[in-house]
């Protein structure tokens, strides 16, 4: 049974439409990261599987339970973090996870061990006594986890965490995410693309309320990247060496890329699909006597999969 299964859930307020026609699946023990612009439909779908709303249509079941049928069991089943964390700004931070472990039906005779267990996960124990108010926006954020972990859900459902974090403090909440994600299913909404290649298993894409794509991030670069690339850095002559990769069997195409020295001219090589030609370009370079500084296949990026497939969506 997969941890969370959507099936053709819409959403419309009103005549505006938010999600139409999601439908995807999510294993256990994954961590499944959601991209999409503004306004592509991450929160109104989170709100949904959530039960903070139902659907116009469709459905999804969390560990099983249906989200309209189940609202109750779904949501015990489920840990929330939203984007804006609802934190009680002068309760300290034990006593603020103890009233919402007693708010999630933590029995009381778990609830200290389990409070402690949450604050200890999320490396919180030094601040435990701390006013919610004097701490960092980066502990704040880890807080708002802990809270979410109370009552020991399956799946955690995390709205964008490490929005205005520092980078250390970006740092810290993704390894906690990592690390969460060993024992607990996630779904991580985010528009900080580099974010899901260091943190997720597979990634969602929505644009305008649709489902763009749904793959792991090196499946999504295969399907972009039709003509594989290899950049290679040198002190060669322009043309000459233009002329003399060209003819080596394999390469499709070499672009000269402007900086600004000679010695760091920069060259992109387009190859033929399963050509292996590093080494010998390497070898070319060097028996031509020129100094090769650098070479190495060049990978597309998270981000220019993304705008590929939001620009083909927009054209379609």
């Amino acid at each position: 049974m997969h941890a969370i299964e959507v099936d053709h859930l819409t959403k419309f307020y009103g005549r505006a439409r938010g999600v139409l026609d999601l439908s995807f699946t999510v294993e256990r023990g994954e961590i499944m990261g959601f991209l999409g612009p503004n306004g592509s439909g991450k929160t109104t779908t989170m709100r949904m599987l959530t039960c903070f709303f139902p659907p116009t249509s469709g459905t999804a079941r969390i560990c099983g339970h249906d989200i309209i049928r189940e609202p109750l069991a779904v949501r015990r089943s489920i840990g929330y973090l939203p984007e804006s964390v609802p934190l009680y700004l002068d309760m300290p931070v034990r006593s603020y996870l103890h009233f919402f472990a007693e708010v999630k039906g933590v029995p009381a005779h778990r609830r200290r061990q389990h409070v402690d267990a949450v604050i200890q996960q999320c490396g919180l124990e030094q601040y435990a006594h701390r006013l919610i108010r004097k701490l960092s926006k980066g502990y704040r954020q880890r807080v708002g986890i802990a809270q979410a972990l109370l009552g020991d859900p399956e799946v955690l459902i995390l709205d964008e965490p490490t929005i205005g974090l520092d980078p250390r403090q970006i740092i810290e909440i993704r390894n906690l995410i990592k690390e969460l994600g060993t024992t607990r299913t996630i779904i991580l909404s985010t528009h900080i693309l580099p974010e899901v290649s260091m943190t997720c298993n597979r990634v969602i894409i929505m644009h305008e309320g649709r489902l763009v794509a749904v793959d792991r991030p090196e499946n999504l670069m295969r399907r972009i990247q039709q003509t594989p690339q290899i950049m290679l850095r040198t002190d060669a002559p322009k043309q000459e060496l233009r002329e003399t990769l060209a003819r080596v069997p394999g390469v499709r195409a070499v672009q000269h890329t402007v900086t600004g020295t000679a010695a760091l001219d920069f060259y992109r090589i387009d190859t033929e699909p399963k050509a292996d030609v590093v080494s010998e370009l390497a070898r070319v370079v060097v028996e031509r006597g020129w100094h090769l500084h650098e070479i190495r296949p060049l990978d597309i990026t998270l981000e220019q999969i993304f705008i590929q497939l939001i620009s083909d969506e927009q054209k379609g």
